[in-house]
C-alpha cells in the first residue's frame, strides 16, 4: 500500500519517536524491544514505532504511518500495542504524545494489581488524585485497549497489571517526563509499602494539589506573597 503524504513535519515526527525510543531505554524505562512510542501527525493520522525492532539500528523508512481506521503505511509493522494508541488518539483530544514502557518498579507494583494512591503530592502529576491500575489482558488485544482507555480517564497516565505503564502527553519530551516520574512514584510507594501503613493524602488535598498543578512552573502564575524585585542586580563580591 501506498504511503500518503504526512506533510512537511513527517521525517522529523518519525525522528522524534525514534528518539523518544532511545531515551526510554536511556532511561532505564524499557529493555530490549519491549515497550512503544507514538505521536499524533494529524486528527486522523499518527507515526508510531514498529514492532520488534532494535530502537538503536531504526530508521525514519521503519517508523509506519497508521489512521484511526486501523490501517497503516510504510515497510514496517507497526507496535503489536497499536490498538490502545489508535484509541487513545481517537478518543483524547488533548493527547498528543503516548509512552508505553514496562519500568521496572511502576511494573513490579503493576503485576501486583495495584496502582498508586495519593500517598504522595506529586501523583497529581498524572491528572488525578491516584493513578490507576486497568486489569490485566493480553497484549496487543481490544480487550486491553478498552481497560486501558478506562484506567486513562481523567487522568494522563496509567499501569497496565502484570504488564507495564502507559503515559501521555502534549509532545513526547512532556509524556516520557511523565512516564519517569510514574516510576519514580512506583519506587517511592514500594519503599513505603516496606516500611508499614501508608499515610494517603484526602480528595480535599489532593484537588487542592491538581489546582496548584495547573499553573506549575509557569513563570507567569500567581503568587501573592512573592515579590518582583526586578532585574537581577549585580552579584555582591
Amino acid at each position: 500500500m501506498t504511503e500518503p503524504s504526512a506533510g512537511a513535519g513527517g521525517a522529523d515526527l518519525r525522528a522524534m519517536v525514534i528518539a523518544a525510543c532511545r531515551e526510554l531505554t536511556r532511561r532505564g524505562l524499557t529493555h530490549g524491544t519491549s515497550g512503544n512510542v507514538s505521536v499524533r501527525c494529524d486528527e486522523r493520522r499518527f507515526f508510531v514505532s514498529p514492532t520488534g525492532m532494535d530502537y538503536e539500528v531504526l530508521q525514519a523508512a521503519d517508523v509506519p504511518l497508521m489512521d484511526l481506521d486501523g490501517r497503516w503505511f510504510g515497510r514496517r509493522r507497526p507496535s503489536s500495542e497499536w490498538r490502545f494508541h489508535r484509541d487513545i488518539f481517537n478518543s483524547r483530544h488533548d493527547v498528543s504524545a503516548i509512552v508505553h514502557t514496562h519500568s521496572p518498579r511502576a511494573t513490579a507494583l503493576a503485576c501486583t494489581g495495584r496502582g498508586i494512591p495519593a500517598f504522595h503530592y506529586m501523583v497529581a502529576v498524572a491528572g488525578g488524585s491516584d493513578i490507576r491500575c486497568a486489569p490485566y489482558y493480553a497484549f496487543g488485544t481490544q480487550e486491553l485497549s478498552d481497560a486501558a482507555l478506562a484506567a486513562l480517564k481523567g487522568r494522563k497516565a496509567c499501569l497496565l497489571a502484570n504488564h507495564g505503564v502507559i503515559a501521555t502527553g502534549a509532545d513526547l519530551p512532556g509524556a516520557i517526563l511523565l512516564a519517569g516520574e510514574v516510576e519514580n512514584l512506583a519506587l517511592q510507594y514500594t519503599v513505603a509499602l516496606s516500611l508499614g501503613e501508608v499515610r494517603i493524602l484526602d480528595d480535599t488535598e489532593m484537588s487542592r494539589v491538581i489546582e496548584k498543578f495547573r499553573t506549575y512552573g509557569q513563570q507567569n502564575a500567581a503568587d501573592p506573597d512573592l515579590i518582583f524585585g526586578g532585574a537581577q542586580p549585580d552579584a555582591v563580591e
